[in-house]
């Protein structure tokens, strides 16, 4: 089954003709556990170069969360690593971030 084409929204086309396409997306799709949303890094335990990496854990696909999810409750060997529909939020501004 092919995928379907996505709808482009806007699109900018640079001097060597690289093209980046901004896409619609119906919802954005988060790998929780247990329903808090995470963060997921790795590290080396021996070494502290390069340093953690992050990886993503919210994705424009739902393929992909389950996908993370699945791998995830198999690793930790539990089930509490679900994917969340995201489909509508609260716009914050920099200066009203204070969270981080």
């Amino acid at each position: 089954m092919a995928r379907p084409k996505p709808t482009i929204l806007l699109d900018q086309v640079d001097q060597s003709y690289n093209s980046e396409q901004i896409l619609k997306a119906n919802a954005i799709f988060a790998v929780y556990y247990e329903d808090r949303p995470i963060n997921l890094r790795t590290t080396n335990t021996l070494v502290n170069y390069p340093g953690p990496k992050y990886k993503k854990v919210s994705f424009s696909n739902s393929g992909h969360a389950f996908n993370l999810a699945d791998r995830l409750n198999k690793k930790f060997n539990t089930g509490l690593f679900t994917v969340m529909k995201l489909t509508d939020g609260e716009k914050i501004t920099r200066d009203s971030n204070n969270s981080d």
